[in-house]
């Protein structure tokens, strides 16, 4: 430990002097109140320190302690159904002492010390493990069992194994290892900073199905994907982050608030608990862990909670889950960065944000991924990352430095948004670049054709934009039938199949198999619309078919009734086409 006094306090940053043996990213304690701080930076004895609570009042000559340690994070039974804050306090048990205000200095176990587990063992006396290695397991949950590690850097051979109840702190394992003990309890810690080890990372070749149709067909993320999410104000994207959080294909969901509004975390705390895991049944709540850095909390905080979310993530990770990891937003980390690195007094970049901004946000972004873990167990880690770019526009620094490392960009748009077109992602700008791929497990898993399909969906959007033009300078009119008719089918698949209802029981999620029967039908009518036009039918009677209104009201259909919805519609559809023609003959 380094024992050193406070020279200068500004804001969040406090410099100290007589550090000369502590580290760089070492947990220190700042004055008799023992406020918690980071030390970022060290220039012989000076050490800048990153204080993650309120500084005022403190001056010089107050002592500064370094524990010696990173920042690191406690993982083990507990995490599941808890919120903390940006450098993983409970701010449930913080309320039980200080009341509803944060108050400073205080310390509290990250897990709670005083509730029993059940251990269950998985191996015996004399049994060889390494880092990594499952020990046993802790039903955590209704829906999460926990597999409690070796940590990765421990090996040896068990000498001593229990079962039965136990605190997280207490000891159920004893590893030998040439003559050295490892004691093993039911948690370990890790640095926030350092991403945990794994064998191998797995080609993202599997889509993580969110059951959105604008994102499984048009824009898909992989499992173990990075996705952004950027929009201005009010276009969605908390709902966009709750959709995928409630519907993706992931065991484990780790949300971090990291500097937006208090009141969108309460939405998440009041909301999550309610709703019910599609899934088990059970509360959402029972497969998430919050991370809450809200807007009126220490600044510094909101830097390290992003680091805090992902080792817990890739805890999960390691156990063989698939995690989801929303981080909303990293505009307000970046803020955080900025107002660090002017403290600092680096040399600033674009529109004052640090140098480093591009290769921190891919520090980040980097820990996601499909992976071996260091137990053979495969696990994925998705991130999705919400960006708050001013006013919405997307060349600001960090809405561009994302962008050169994300490989998914769903681009929210005002104006559809005030068209109540949600999710309001604009299929004209947005991007996936795992549509390759995960090309082979759609082919595979759903059906031979629906890249074909996807292919044909996005070239009549393309197409209805550049004919909008035409309509917007000569009118309707100038337009040839084969062209109204295009029109009209991207009509149908933006206002039939883009636009989905995250309130309606049915449209809120949509299956595989169900999407490429809605695309199926949208894109048959076109082609049975487009085969009788050129047999003399009037444009006019093949758009106000009453099948139309059939094909839009297909997703309201419950999934049992899909493959006999859409053998009725199709054929409604058929008989009401060939009555359109054989009256254009008479």
């Amino acid at each position: 430990m380094s024992n050193g006094v406070i020279k200068k306090v500004a804001g969040p940053l406090v410099i100290a002097e007589g550090m000369k043996d502590a580290n760089m990213f070492d947990v220190v304690r700042v004055s008799k109140e023992r406020l918690i701080g980071e030390i970022i930076e060290i220039h012989g004895e000076l050490a800048s320190v990153q204080v993650y609570e309120e500084t005022s009042g403190l001056g010089p000559g107050e002592e500064v302690v370094s524990t010696g340690m990173p920042l690191s994070v406690e993982l083990g039974p507990g995490l599941i159904g808890s919120i903390f804050d940006g450098i993983q306090r409970p701010l449930d048990d913080i309320m039980k002492i200080s009341g509803n205000n944060l108050a400073r200095g205080i310390e509290v176990a990250s897990l709670k010390r005083d509730k029993v587990w059940e251990f269950v063992p998985c191996v015996k006396k004399g049994d060889t493990l390494s880092g990594g290695s499952v020990i046993g397991t802790v039903r955590e949950t209704e829906i999460v069992t926990q597999k409690i590690l070796v940590p990765p850097n421990v090996s040896g051979t068990v000498e001593e194994i229990k079962s039965g109840s136990f605190k997280v702190d207490e000891v159920v394992c004893v590893l030998s290892d040439g003559g050295v003990k490892h004691e093993l309890t039911l948690m370990q810690k890790w640095p926030v900073r350092k991403g945990r080890p794994y064998k191998s990372k797995l080609s993202p070749d599997m889509p993580l199905i969110t059951g959105q149709r604008v994102i499984d067909t048009l824009f898909p993320i992989a499992k173990g994907g990075v996705a952004a999410v950027p929009g201005p104000f009010g276009s969605g994207k908390t709902v966009v982050q709750h959709q995928l959080a409630k519907w993706a294909e992931a065991d484990i969901v780790v949300y971090i608030g990291c500097g937006e509004r208090g009141n969108e975390m309460t939405d998440v705390l009041n909301e999550f608990p309610e709703l019910v895991d599609p899934k088990t049944g059970k509360s959402l709540m029972e497969r998430t862990v919050l991370i809450a850095n809200t807007s009126d909390m220490p600044v510094a905080a909101r830097e390290a909670s992003i680091y805090t979310g992902i080792t817990i993530a890739e805890y999960f990770r390691d156990m063989g889950y698939s995690v989801a990891l929303m981080a909303d937003s990293t505009s307000r980390w970046a803020e955080a960065l900025r107002e660090m690195s002017g403290r600092l007094e680096e040399m600033p970049g674009e529109e004052g944000y640090p140098a480093y901004l591009g290769s921190r946000l891919a520090q980040f972004y980097e820990r996601a991924g499909r992976v071996t873990g260091l137990n053979g167990e495969e696990g994925a880690l998705s991130v999705i990352g919400a960006v708050s770019p001013p006013g919405g526009d997307i060349s600001e620094p960090v809405s561009q430095a994302t962008l050169r490392i994300v490989k998914v960009f769903w681009g929210l748009d005002s104006e559809l948004a005030y068209k109540r077109h949600f999710p309001a992602i604009n299929w004209l700008n947005s991007y996936s670049l795992y549509t390759d791929t995960v090309e082979g497990w759609f082919v595979k898993n759903v059906a031979s054709d629906w890249m074909e399909l996807r292919a044909r969906l996005m070239l009549l959007l393309q197409e209805e934009a550049e004919l909008d033009e035409i309509v917007k300078m000569v009118g309707m009119d100038a337009l040839s039938p084969l062209d109204r008719m295009k029109l009209e089918a991207a009509r149908s698949i933006r206002e039939d199949y883009l636009h989905q209802n995250a309130f309606h029981e049915t449209d809120t999620y949509t299956p595989p198999k169900k999407q490429y029967l809605m695309m199926k039908l949208i894109l048959e009518y076109y082609d049975a619309a487009t085969d009788a036009i050129e047999k003399g039918a009037d444009v006019e009677a093949l758009s106000a078919m009453a099948a139309r209104e059939d094909i839009g009201r297909f997703k309201y259909l419950p999934t049992d009734d899909i493959d006999a919805g859409f053998e009725r519609v199709r054929a409604e559809m058929k008989r009401q086409i060939d009555e359109i023609i054989a009256r254009s003959d008479d």
